[in-house]
This record gives C-alpha cells, sequence and structure tokens, in this order.
C-alpha cells in the first residue's frame, strides 16, 4: 500500500476532509524513537530503585512486582498521555510528522486514547509488534488492533511551519456574529479546512467553503452583511473564536 493513500473523511457536517495515511514505515519510526526514551527511563528507573534500597538480593519478589508494575504503568501512560496533552502526538509521533485523530477527523478523545493504548499488549504479541504489524499491512487504512477498538487513525501531520493559516482577511472581527456557538471541535473544522484549501481542487473547494460557510452561518445566527465570501467569512470565525469573542457581538 503506498505511503501516500488518502483518507476521506465525512464530517458530521456533511463536510469531506482529506487526510495523508501514515504508512508503516513512518509510524516503526515514531515507535523507535519512543521505545529509545522508554528504554533509557526504565534503565534510569532501576537506578534509582537500587538506590532506594529495592534490590533484587533478598527482596526479589517485592522489588520485582514493583518494577513490573511501574514498567507497565510507564509503558501505557507514556503514549496515553503524551497523546493526550500533545494532541495525538508522542515525541516519536512528532518526529515523524505524524498524529493520532479519530475516524471523525477530530481530536482524539481521552477514551480514544486510552483505549488505543492498552492493546498495545495485544499488538505487541508475540513480540517487537508482530501482530499490530500484520494487522496494519492487511488493513486499508494501515489500522493496528489498539485503531480499531478506539475507532482511531494515524495521519501525517503538518510540520509547525506549515500550521499557520494564510489570511484573506484584514486582522478583525466582525460584527453580527455569535461566536458563543461555536465549540472547539467546530473551530478545529474550520481551521483544517483553511489549513488545506490550496491543496483541494477549486471546484471542491469552493462547495466545501460553501457547505461550512452555510452551516456556521446557521449555527452562529450570522447577519447577511458579516461577510458573503464564504473562505472570508470562515476565516472571521477563526479570528473570533480565537480572541475569545465568545458572545453576542450583536
Amino acid at each position: 500500500m503506498p505511503y501516500s493513500q488518502k483518507l476521506t473523511i465525512d464530517t458530521p457536517e456533511q463536510i469531506s476532509l482529506e487526510y495523508e495515511i501514515a504508512g508503516p514505515g513512518s509510524r516503526f519510526m515514531a515507535l523507535f524513537v519512543d521505545l529509545v526514551i522508554q528504554v533509557i527511563a526504565a534503565i534510569l528507573l532501576i537506578i534509582v530503585l537500587l538506590i532506594a534500597g529495592f534490590s533484587f538480593v533478598g527482596r526479589s519478589s517485592w522489588a520485582l512486582a514493583v518494577y513490573v508494575l511501574a514498567a507497565f504503568l510507564f509503558q501505557w501512560g507514556y503514549f496515553t498521555i503524551f497523546e493526550i496533552v500533545w494532541k495525538g502526538q508522542t515525541p516519536g509521533k512528532r518526529q515523524a510528522g505524524i498524529r493520532v485523530i479519530n475516524e471523525t477527523g477530530r481530536e482524539a478523545s481521552v477514551y480514544e486514547s486510552v483505549a488505543r493504548n492498552l492493546l498495545r499488549a495485544v499488538d505487541s504479541l508475540p513480540g517487537v509488534y508482530a501482530l499490530g504489524a500484520v494487522v496494519m499491512f492487511v488493513s486499508p487504512q494501515q489500522k493496528r488492533l489498539g485503531d480499531y477498538v478506539a475507532g482511531t487513525v494515524v495521519i501525517h501531520d503538518r510540520k509547525p511551519d506549515d500550521d499557520a493559516i494564510f489570511f484573506n482577511t484584514n486582522d478583525e472581527v466582525a460584527d453580527g456574529i455569535n461566536y458563543a456557538a461555536l465549540t472547539p471541535n467546530d473551530l478545529q473544522l474550520i481551521e483544517t479546512f483553511l489549513q488545506r484549501r490550496l491543496d483541494i481542487e477549486y471546484d471542491i473547494r469552493e462547495k466545501t467553503a460553501a457547505k461550512l460557510a452555510d452551516h456556521f452561518r446557521m449555527k452562529c445566527e450570522a447577519s447577511t452583511t458579516s461577510c458573503k465570501d464564504n473562505e472570508n467569512f470562515l476565516e472571521l470565525l477563526v479570528r473570533g473564536y480565537r480572541r475569545g469573542a465568545r458572545f453576542h457581538s450583536r
């Protein structure tokens, strides 16, 4: 399966967004970086335990139990906590330029991050993520078992210097728009389109902008005079939300 395979997601707002699926190469690169970090942390943990007196000599059962529990919590918690705090990324994923999202194109939730990472214990059987690799190679969306259970997919992420939106509008917030109606998920949807619009065919870009604009004009009770150009209207929504203009400005 080519690494440049595209994934088209229809959002609940009936808007189609296109993502590039992360292939095995980038995912294993990310995993390698994360495992190196974990190995270093595990070595430091052993040193700390030995210094603290948890010697494997004389107290082997107690020390081993403590270490096994700590290793499990670290293995599971490392991926889960980073993906929650860094919005779908671990240090390895950030290095490889990939990110976890859910199947609707939204940011992966806490539940989804927990679920997909709990299944790592199964994906790693019988060793070195063998089962997960087999499932990933035969999956149309490059998913491992954890992704199927959690309803997530791993995509290529834009580099930080590509994340900024190029605005066509002036640096202003328009009146006649109820910014309070917007949610973080709404903002993510709008920003995703604005970031990717130059990569979309013109006809599809125009239709998508119209669908988004019509949906959010109704949701935000926007007056017809606020902005007639669809993409400019979406830019105004982003500006208003970012500035905390979450109130009825009508």
